[in-house]
């Protein structure tokens, strides 16, 4: 892709104004795939015919003057646990390989509504159970900016493809982080939605009460485009809201002149892990916000430290409820059996060949955590520490306009560093699994790079249905610094 049609908003301004096509953006895509795709493995699935089909008729109807949607002709690729007709979905798990979904999630039919071409599904941690990308049953993800490290996870297959421009924008899926804390180790804007600001219909559920759907994209005003696309009420997702969408990217005036901002004293001063240059560039950024108008107060959220056991604890309870249903008989893997062989074995062994080893650790805590006589010592506490900090961060939001801190404490790590010692992979989701278990929205934006040459994140979390308040933040800082501009070597010159 040429730096014209790096981002979302030039790529459609671009074939809007018939300085390209759609089928030649498209057919740049697909080559930087076949050339960069085998060093990264960000995509499980590319759907050439389709995409290039699709493409074709943008063209079509650009050439014959019919209106086009607000993303016509953009390569977008999808997170592998979001329903698409005419592409397989594993979720990155065995247990689903070969599936083929009848039907398109609501985010991919908003996606195509808008014109965008769907061009392919993307890895991650096997039913996005990770926070590396390194769990999938189809191999572990690279990431762009050194090819030995972690992308993060568990969308770590979309933030690999945008960070190394095979496309402009890919949608994740966030349960604890998991759009944000990609978005930080490689390097671009990852936002996750308020709960029920986007339907999940479609969405290979891991933790209902958790999971939402959003963008990666290389700026600001690209998530704000494509967030704009997939949200709304939907009535096949009981949760998903009716509140009214706004003109996200209207809000991105540049001014922050007044605004409040809050820093939990327990992301800076009291964070264990943090990495110090991590801290050193968050203090900066905040510096720089404070220059360009904006009010920075201290804010104390006590509760941060419960966050990880409340988290795991809650998610891998719905997760043991929602993968029950892969049992061999109605849904996924089935075993092949002797004749001796009963129904127990054929669950056993179908869920034993199917589910990796993180998927079958977490459907074991979260079992153990629903059982008889451990319920209420566990999943109900859980669900009693999760009141308090969802009380904790919307009071804090009451006196501030965001709360600001860094995304990851780390830069991304090398492969197979933390995957031995699944406590300390956990722990990389400090910062992030508070903005779930409150349903508020996140939104990471890059930071200049690390000492080490890696990208690390500003996170921004805000009031619920308040996103265009964090895209106005976000963006205000990338327009100074220009972080949303860096390439990865691999990437080649922009």
């Amino acid at each position: 892709m040429t730096h014209q049609t790096a981002t979302v908003t030039g790529c459609a301004a671009a074939i809007a104004a018939g300085e390209v096509s759609s089928v030649a953006v498209t057919e740049a895509a697909l080559a930087r795939i076949s050339l960069l795709d085998s060093k990264l493995n960000s995509h499980l699935h590319v759907d050439a015919a389709g995409a290039l089909a699709t493409a074709a008729q943008v063209d079509r109807d650009r050439s014959a003057g019919r209106a086009l949607g607000s993303l016509a002709g953009v390569p977008i690729s999808i997170k592998d646990n979001i329903a698409t007709t005419g592409m397989p979905m594993t979720a990155g798990s065995r247990i689903l390989q070969g599936y083929q979904p009848p039907f398109d999630a609501t985010v991919a039919a908003r996606l195509r509504a808008a014109g965008a071409v769907l061009i392919g599904k993307t890895n991650l941690d096997e039913f996005a159970m990770g926070s590396s990308s390194e769990s999938s049953a189809f191999g572990v993800v690279h990431n762009p900016w050194d090819l030995g490290r972690v992308p993060g996870g568990s969308s770590g297959g979309s933030a690999a493809a945008v960070a190394a421009g095979l496309v402009p924008a890919a949608l994740g899926t966030d349960t604890g982080g998991s759009i944000r804390q990609p978005a930080a180790l490689c390097g671009i804007v990852g936002l996750k939605p308020t709960y029920g600001r986007v339907s999940r219909f479609g969405a290979v559920a891991y933790a209902s009460s958790l999971d939402q759907i959003g963008p990666l994209t290389r700026t600001v005003r690209d998530a704000a485009r494509v967030l704009r696309v997939i949200s709304g009420g939907d009535v096949r997702d009981s949760t998903c809201s009716t509140a009214t969408v706004p003109d996200f990217e209207a809000a991105l005036t540049g001014d922050v002149h007044g605004m409040r901002l809050g820093v939990p004293r327990e992301y800076l001063d009291g964070a264990e892990g943090l990495d110090p240059a991590v801290r050193a560039s968050v203090q900066n950024a905040l510096n720089l916000l404070v220059d360009l108008g904006a009010t920075v107060v201290s804010v104390p959220l006590p509760h941060t430290r419960f966050c990880v056991a409340t988290y795991y604890l809650i998610a891998t309870s719905e997760a043991s409820a929602n993968l029950a249903r892969y049992d061999g008989v109605r849904f996924g893997h089935r075993a092949v059996l002797s004749a001796s062989d009963g129904i127990d074995d054929l669950y056993a062994r179908s869920r034993g060949e199917g589910f990796g080893a993180e998927v079958k650790r977490r459907i074991l805590l979260g079992t153990f955590a629903l059982s008889a006589g451990y319920h209420d010592a566990y999943y109900k506490k859980a669900c009693q520490v999760r009141r308090l900090i969802h009380a904790e961060l919307l009071a804090a939001l009451r006196t501030c306009d965001a709360l600001v801190g860094p995304t990851s404490p780390v830069p991304a790590w090398p492969l197979r560093g933390k995957s031995g010692n699944p406590l300390e992979m956990y722990l990389m989701d400090i910062f992030t699994l508070g903005a779930n278990l409150a349903g508020v929205p996140g939104l990471s934006v890059p930071l200049p790079l690390h000492p080490r040459g890696l990208p690390i994140g500003l996170q921004l979390l805000g009031r619920p249905f308040e996103e265009a308040t964090l895209l106005r933040i976000g963006d205000a800082y990338t327009r100074v610094t220009a972080t949303d501009s860096l390439w990865p070597a691999l990437a080649g010159a922009r």
